[in-house]
């Protein structure tokens, strides 16, 4: 595969309610994922994606810093961009 089957989204390609998303992201990170960006064609999918997955980072005995290593180390086995 050369390229992604579905092109990530920029913030001026997306609904309102993903451009808030985004907006949240850039805060607190200083970068939309890739994941998010490109689930974003799917405005609904991508509430849904991030409800889950602030309850995953945020929940738990797991600190969030090891769970984004775990991820981050994941992608890096499977060849992935984080």
């Amino acid at each position: 595969m050369t390229g992604p089957r579905i092109r990530p989204r920029s913030p001026d390609e997306v609904t309102d309610e993903a451009r808030g998303i985004f907006d949240g992201f850039l805060r607190e990170r200083g970068n939309i994922p890739n994941m998010v960006r490109t689930i974003a064609v799917r405005p609904k999918h991508l509430m849904t994606l991030i409800a889950h997955f602030r309850t995953v980072m945020n929940e738990g005995t797991v600190p969030p810093l090891l769970k984004e290593l775990i991820a981050v180390r994941v992608s890096s086995i499977n060849g992935c961009r984080y």
